[in-house]
């Protein structure tokens, strides 16, 4: 039989228990929603240690982050052989309005930070004005489009690392060399802070967070780690240095057990709307003993019937993964914008897209298995038993 025909045909059958079926495909979509919504959470906490520059290397306190270092070892990582350049950067963790407005927020090395980020766009003049203005700050598109920021603004923050009423003015607002770039930052001068932390506590000045590190060849980030590490073995405080990648992925791993646990719900959830799509299908079947067995009567091979059932469940599971796929990126949208600054990039990939829509066809060959089977081995006395 030509392919329209058939068509029509599993259409038709389709048609015939509308409230049941359409409530399935509604099943569907919710579950490849939350499969492709799940995913995506897990992708965005992998999205900044993937995005990592390999030609750039972190050192930090070998103890915790939470414990500084003294910012005169910048001068001697710059004389280790294979770097380029060096920055830092630390913490500053101000509080705007209160806590439920959060966004990233680091003091630098105002002269060398960007040069070490060339991701991060910020226009020359805008630049030059930060770099010569220690209460100046430069904030990212993303942050300064959340709160109706533009350049001249002033922006409040209250201290916790640094106590105090702080007070900025915005400078210059960066943009991300691509949609991958985060463009959430608030950046401040490490100058600024340390001398207000001078004068109020002179035994925690002078400390930064971590080092920035440009190589001259990424190729041997080992070895210029190690190079550096072994050069404040027996100081007051050793270093951990590491690729950025590394370095970010030491933050996933704090919250891997929960990301393991919604990969797993995920695919939970694609067993049971496979199971439910699976009963479908078995009624389905079992309301059409008669039906097959007059096909069988009248020529047609246990491979038509198998067609029919399959084709049905695919369908059903097309219409149902389509829908759930479409509505992944609005749902995406707005959760993002519900979370703020939680997730510096939240979107759904090419790879997600694939992996929903395998599903959905996984679901729909699956659950057409066994009632397929079934009514394939239906043979005209079936029938006949089912009239009486």
């Amino acid at each position: 039989m030509a392919p329209g025909p058939v068509l029509r045909l599993i259409v038709g059958n389709m048609a015939r228990h509308r409230l049941r079926n359409a409530l399935t495909c509604l099943g569907i979509a919710v579950a490849i929603l939350a499969f492709g919504f799940l995913r995506t959470l897990v992708d965005s906490w992998y999205a900044g240690a993937e995005l990592g520059s390999p030609g750039r290397l972190i050192c930090r306190n070998e103890m915790s982050l939470a414990f500084p270092l003294p910012v005169s070892y910048g001068a001697t990582i710059r004389h280790v052989e294979g770097v380029r350049a060096v920055s830092y950067a630390s913490w500053f963790g101000g509080i705007y309005i209160d806590e439920k407005h959060f966004f990233p927020q680091f003091a630098v090395d105002a002269e060398s930070y960007f040069r070490l980020y060339p991701e991060y766009h910020v226009d020359p003049r805008q630049l030059s004005a930060f770099e010569h203005d220690k209460q100046a700050v430069i904030v990212g598109r993303k942050t300064a489009q959340d709160y109706g920021w533009k350049v001249g603004d002033q922006v409040p923050l209250r201290g916790t690392i640094y106590p105090g009423n702080w007070s900025f003015h915005i400078a210059g607002i960066y943009t991300g060399a691509d949609a991958q770039v985060d463009e959430s930052q608030f950046i401040l001068h490490w100058d600024y802070v340390n001398d207000t932390v001078r004068a109020l506590l002179p035994a925690y000045a002078d400390k930064v967070g971590v080092f920035v590190i440009d190589l001259v060849h990424p190729e041997q980030a080992a070895s210029v780690a190690a190079r550096i590490d072994a050069g404040f073995h027996n100081s007051q405080a050793a270093t951990r240095t590491e690729t950025q990648k590394a370095f970010q992925l030491g933050f996933v791993a704090m919250v891997d057990t929960i990301l393991v646990a919604l990969q797993t719900v995920a695919y939970v959830v694609i067993l049971i709307i496979m199971a439910v799509l699976a009963n479908t299908m078995v009624m389905s079947a079992r309301e059409r003993v008669r039906e097959y067995s007059a096909l069988r009567a009248l020529g047609f091979t246990p491979g038509f019937i198998v067609t029919l059932i399959t084709g049905e469940s695919l369908l059903m599971a097309g219409i149902g993964g389509f829908i759930g796929i479409v509505i992944t990126f609005p749902l995406a949208v707005l959760f993002h914008r519900a979370t703020g600054h939680m997730f510096a990039i939240f979107q759904v990939t090419t790879q997600t897209l694939l992996m929903q829509a395998l599903a959905a066809l996984l679901v729909g060959l699956a659950a057409a298995a066994i009632p397929a089977w079934s009514m394939s081995r239906v043979g005209i006395s079936d029938g006949l038993r089912a009239m009486t």
